[in-house]
Parts: structure tokens; sequence; C-alpha cells
């Protein structure tokens, strides 16, 4: 019963709304109540939400159990060995050694070396080196033989930061004025006595700092003299500093060369000769390094002092290299212009010619600069070059030139006045160069070297410069052929030279100097050795092996083929 009535309510009421809806005329509704509204209050949702789950679920711990069977096998691996490397047994080192050796024209080569430890720290070490012949060249009519002897004393300390050493030594060179003018005659040749000493004393000593802008110092003096009363003695000094400036080095050498000698004249009533000079420098580079760039920017001013003459003049150069990596090692380029004033002596001179005159005149050589540009690097792993182009200029630059042969006094003449020496002249030579070296190192045990020279000269007052070869050629190889033996050759080529002859158009005639040209020689030498072990070794060399009596200066042949075998013997005291 009351859901039927509810029903008909309902029913009711939907008609009675429909007919409201279709017609409402025009009524008025009237609020009496203006609309007034609120916010309700909003909950903030949370990050992270609360979990209100009344179901939580554990974890449960998971056990593994591994079910193991043995299995047999007859398989056994072998045990793996480790590749050995070749490993070469470093040579014993022995603290004193001596060698000798024999050979044709009663030649003599002897060496001894010593070092002794005074303590940690200190070292005294003695050296002594002869060499000699006595001579027997075909067509020389004069004494031949050399002989040539040093002693040298050393003393060393090195410390953390300090490290100095100090040297003394003695020389005694022999060699005689033989190459006479052809046209001497019998009587006057029995007359000569070609022999001809220059003796050497000198001191000096090195230090080095670690951990100072005086980087080092480096003091000699010198005194060299012959058996005609000549005397040169020279004293130099040269202190270097090296301060790092903004992550450059700043490099300065102050250098003090002093140099005074005094020759005797042998005409009678003749003044005795002499040269003096002071120089003073300072040398200046910063190096800078960029990656695969080396530059280095520098000059030099020097003054220069002739005392004798009381003349003096100041002298600047140019100090500047670079080098640049273009290809790693395989190509690295180099340029430089350099200069510097380079203090001649008697002493140098005559290790280059020892058949000076005395009474030379001496002066040091202004290299007014040396510019160059050149290549280096490999052209494979085992062949490295060099090549370089040059110019350099060179003003007071020494050439020995014949003297000619003395008709003034036909008795009692020194023995250097038969033609048979030479004098020292200066010029202004300008030289053009092209250098070209391979090196091979074919393996561990052969290295060669190749490398030539060529030379074109330009001089201001002199028709030629007197004895410089047009080119120099080297070869140089060194063979360890096995453990025990061992193998050496080298090869000089000198090309031609300018000097003056002298000749006589008769008796009664004066002395004429001519033109001429010595000719190119190759000079070939090599060596043989055998090692017993690390003491004792023997060894066979020859020299001049072409036989040749070529004239290394005009007159002047040099010795045949000379044969010469020795041993080497290594040692320390007290074992």
């Amino acid at each position: 019963m009351k859901i039927k009535s509810l029903s008909v309510f309902i029913m009711l009421l939907f008609f009675t709304g429909f007919s409201f809806a279709q017609d409402l005329g025009s009524e008025t509704v009237e609020v009496v109540k203006p609309y007034t509204p609120t916010v309700s209050d909003a909950n903030k949702i949370r990050e992270t939400p609360k979990i209100s789950d009344s179901v939580n679920l554990e974890k449960r711990p998971v056990q593994y159990s591994i079910f193991s069977v043995p299995v047999a096998s007859t398989f056994t691996p072998a045990k793996g060995r480790a590749t050995t490397v070749e490993r070469q047994r470093p040579p014993k080192l022995y603290d004193n050694y001596i060698t000798l050796g024999f050979g044709s024209y009663t030649s003599a080569l002897a060496e001894f070396y010593s070092n002794i430890e005074v303590n940690r720290t200190d070292n005294f070490g003695v050296f002594l080196t002869h060499n000699s012949a006595q001579g027997g060249i075909d067509g020389v009519y004069l004494d031949d033989s050399y002989y040539d002897s040093e002693l040298n004393l050393n003393y060393s300390s090195r410390n953390r930061n300090l490290r100095w050493n100090t040297d003394f030594g003695v020389e005694h060179r022999l060699f005689n004025w033989y190459g006479v003018a052809p046209s001497i005659t019998n009587e006057e040749r029995d007359e000569i006595d070609p022999q001809h000493n220059y003796y050497s004393v000198y001191a000096g000593g090195e230090i080095n700092w670690n951990k100072s802008f005086f980087d080092n110092a480096e003091v000699k003096y010198r005194y060299f003299g012959d058996d005609f009363d000549s005397a040169e003695h020279r004293f130099s000094i040269k202190p270097t500093l090296e301060i790092p400036i903004a992550g450059e080095f700043f490099r300065t050498n102050v250098i003090f060369d002093y140099l005074n000698a005094s020759f005797s004249s042998y005409n009678p009533g003749g003044e005795d000769t002499a040269y003096s000079f002071m120089n003073v420098g300072l040398a200046s580079s910063l190096l800078v390094l960029r990656d695969d760039l080396t530059l280095n920017l520098g000059a030099a001013i020097y003054y220069s002092l002739d005392t004798e003459n009381s003349d003096g003049g100041v002298y600047v150069y140019p100090q500047v290299t670079a080098s640049y990596r273009a290809a790693g090692d395989y190509f690295i380029a180099y340029a430089g212009l350099e200069g510097e004033l380079r203090q001649n002596s008697y002493y140098e001179l005559t290790k280059e010619n020892p058949f000076l005159a005395p009474a030379i005149g001496v002066a040091p050589t202004d290299q007014q600069y040396k510019a160059y540009v050149g290549a280096k690097g490999k052209l494979s792993s085992s062949i490295g070059y060099n090549t370089r182009l040059k110019y350099m200029a060179e003003d007071f630059k020494p050439l020995f030139v014949s003297n000619p042969l003395d008709v003034s006094q036909p008795a009692n003449k020194p023995p250097y006045t038969y033609g048979n020496s030479f004098n020292v002249i200066y010029d202004l030579v300008n030289t053009i160069s092209a250098f070209g070296e391979l090196d091979f190192d074919v393996n561990r045990k052969l290295n060669l070297r190749i490398n030539g020279e060529y030379f074109l000269y330009d001089t201001d007052e002199q028709d030629e410069a007197w004895n410089l070869p047009n080119f120099k050629a080297n070869l140089l190889a060194d063979y360890q052929i096995t453990e025990k033996w061992f193998a050496g050759a080298n090869i000089f080529v000198v090309g031609e030279r300018k000097d003056y002859g002298t000749f006589t158009l008769g008796e009664g005639f004066p002395t004429e100097m001519e033109e001429v040209t010595l000719d190119p020689y190759v000079d070939l030498n090599a060596n043989l050795g055998y090692r017993f072990n690390d003491r004792l070794s023997i060894f066979a060399k020859g020299n001049n092996l072409l036989g040749e009596n070529y004239e290394r200066w005009k007159d002047y042949p040099v010795l045949g083929l000379q044969l010469m075998a020795g041993a080497t013997y290594k040692f320390d005291f007290g074992r």
C-alpha cells in the first residue's frame, strides 16, 4: 500500500512541474534576501600520500641451494709461462784503465786513467795520454817525428745543492819544420835543425748551483810557450745567471777574456813583438717554450780593448734561434741568426796548424752574423737526417799562408825561414755552405753516419781564402760484430785548397811566390778489437789505409800506411 501511494505522488509532482514550466507568464520574481557567498576550508594535498591500507605485505627471504655432483675428468691444464725479455747485462764500470799500443813508423800510443773516491761526495782523477811516431815519410830529408803528451789532474765534489770541480794540466808537443822549399840545397838542409817544442800549463775550475739564480761559473788560466822564447798568457771567467720570469727562463752570461803574449825577434837588433787584448761581454737570452715551438731570443754586446795600441771598440750581435716540430720527430725545422766576438790565441792556432812560425799576429775574429736555416728529423725509425744552409760573415778571420823563403841572411837563420813555416793573415771572409747528413741505426749493433758540406768563399783583400777547403765529407761506422768482437771505420774526404808556393828563377835571382793548388785527399781508417772479458781487450787499427802521402799543408806530406796493435786493461785498486 505504501508503495502505491508513493508512485501516485511522484506522478502528480511531475505533471504539475511540467504545467508550470510551460506557462510562466510575466510573473515577477522578488528577491527578499541578498546573496552572500562564502569560501569553504580546503585541505592541501600531500606530496607523499599517506597509505591507509590495512594490508601490509612482508617480503619473505629466498634461500638458494646448489646440488653439486663431482664429474670425473682426465684433462690436466698446463702451467703458463711468462715471456722473457732479453736484457743486456750492463757493463762493469772500473775506476781505472790503461791502454798501450805500438805500430809502424815506431809509433806509440799510451793512455792511463784513474779515479780515486776520496769520500762519498769527492773524487780525484788522473789522466795521462801520449801519442808519438819517429817518422820516415818518403821523400822527406829532415826529421819528421812528432810527440804529443798531456797530464791532467782533477778534483770534483758533488753535494745536494752544489757541484764543483777543479783541474790542473801540463802539455808538451814536439813537431819538426820538415817541409822545406824544393830549392834548398843539400848543404843548407844539413844545417837545419827543424825541431820545435810547445809547452802549456793550465788550471781552472767550474761551480754549479742547483737552487740559486747563479747557474754556474767557469774560470781558466793557460800559459803557452815554445823554445823560441814565445810566451802567451790567457785568463777567462764566465759566470752565468738564470732567472725564471713568468714561466720562461732568462739567461745571462758575463764574459771576461784577457790575452797577452810576446815574441822574440830572430833578427839581430830587431824589436820584440807583442799583443794584448781584453774582451768584456754580456750575452742575454730569453727561452720561450710553446708546445712544439722553441724560441731563444737574445743579444750580446762586447767591448774589446787592444791594450798594446790603446784602441777599443763596441760590438753588438744578435743571438736568436728557433725550432719547430712540424711533424713530431720526423720533421723539425730550425733557423738562427747569431754572432760573437771570438778570441783567437797562439795556442789554438798551433793546435790547428802546428807548423806556424813564432811571432805571428793574433787578433780576435768579429763574427758579424751567422744566418742559417735547416731541417732535421727521421725518414724512418732507423734513418735520421739533418740539412742546413748557412751564410756567415767574419771579419779578421785567420787564414794560414806559407812563409816565403828568406834569402836575406844566408847563414845562421832560424829553422823556420826556409819556406817551411806558415804565417797567419786576417781578412773579411763571407762563407756560403750547404750541409747534409744521414744517420743509419741499422740495428742495435751497427751504426752508420755520413755527412758532407760544400763551401763558397768571398774575400775582401786576399785573392783566395787560403788553405780553406771547398768541401768536406765524412763517413763513420761502428759495428758490434758479436759479444766479443767489435769494429769501426771512418773515411775523411777533403777538397782542394789554395796556398802560395816559393820558387826561384835561378842562382842570384830573388825568390818569387806563386799560387798553388793542393789536391783533394781521402783518408781511410779502420779498427778491429776483441774483448776477452770485462777487463781485458785487444785492438788493431790502421790509419791512411790507402797509403797516399797526401799534403795536408803545402810541402808537408803525411805518413803513409800506418798499422798499430795494442791492448786495454781495466781494473780497480785493491780488487
